[in-house]
């Protein structure tokens, strides 16, 4: 369930957010849904995968934290292992709002059911007492801008994928040191034997629209798997 509220000083005078990551507070994902725009960053920490939504044909990109529903392998004792995370993990439990008739600037919206809300007085001010603007909610509205910049611009991205048939199925095996095994299914990932094969006619498209240093980033993210398995490995070892 969510409780979506349009932030404002008079309303949430007093709202504090829990910033520390843990389960307990919605870290416990597999995966978030992550822009082009925020590949050459994920990159450099977890796997980006792509998932087909069958209604539509549509494409959506994913950082990938682990192989199972509630499962993030980056998630212990309250740290987040990773240098960089995702937008849509790092806005929560805030998010980007449009008005009723769906034109105009978005609003910054608030999930006041979320976990990271604080019901006490810990956690971080949104608003000081006098009812400005903290530093933390200037961040998050930052965020908010990218992430939001980010989707908006990312349709022409997956069109050409799907153009030039850059994505293929993939299926993952997970066999771990105590013999038992898992499989990752249902995703897809760039094709590189497709993406070296497509002409200069092809490869100019990609690089003219801000495609192309996406789809490298994206199959280079691809090594991370390795990590993934190994992180997997030993959270099975030490219970």
């Amino acid at each position: 369930m969510s409780n979506h509220q349009i932030l404002n000083n008079a309303d949430h005078r007093d709202l504090r957010v829990l910033l520390e990551p843990g389960a307990e507070r919605g870290d416990a994902v597999m995966a978030t849904l992550i822009t082009p725009a925020e590949f050459r960053r994920a990159q450099g920490d977890y796997p980006i995968v792509f998932r087909l939504n069958q209604e539509d044909g549509s494409f959506t990109a994913l950082a990938l934290f682990g192989f199972e529903n509630g499962e993030n392998l980056f998630l212990g004792d309250g740290k987040w292992d990773a240098h960089y995370r995702p937008l849509s993990i790092a806005i929560q439990p805030f998010l980007i709002g449009r008005p009723a008739d769906g034109d105009g600037e978005g609003q910054v919206h608030i999930d006041m059911d979320h976990p990271r809300i604080s019901s006490t007085d810990e956690g971080t001010r949104v608003f000081d007492e006098d009812g400005g603007t903290t530093p933390y909610l200037e961040e998050i509205a930052g965020l908010l801008g990218e992430l939001d910049d980010g989707f908006r611009h990312s349709t022409g991205f997956f069109e050409a994928l799907k153009r030039h048939e850059l994505l293929e199925p993939f299926t993952l095996e997970v066999p771990l040191s105590d013999g038992s095994k898992h499989s990752l299914v249902g995703f897809h990932i760039i094709d590189e034997a497709k993406l070296q094969k497509l002409d200069g006619d092809a490869l100019a498209d990609l690089h003219s629209n801000g495609h192309l240093m996406p789809v490298f980033m994206a199959l280079a993210s691809l090594s991370h798997f390795t990590e993934l398995v190994e992180r997997k490995d030993a959270r099975a070892r030490n219970g």
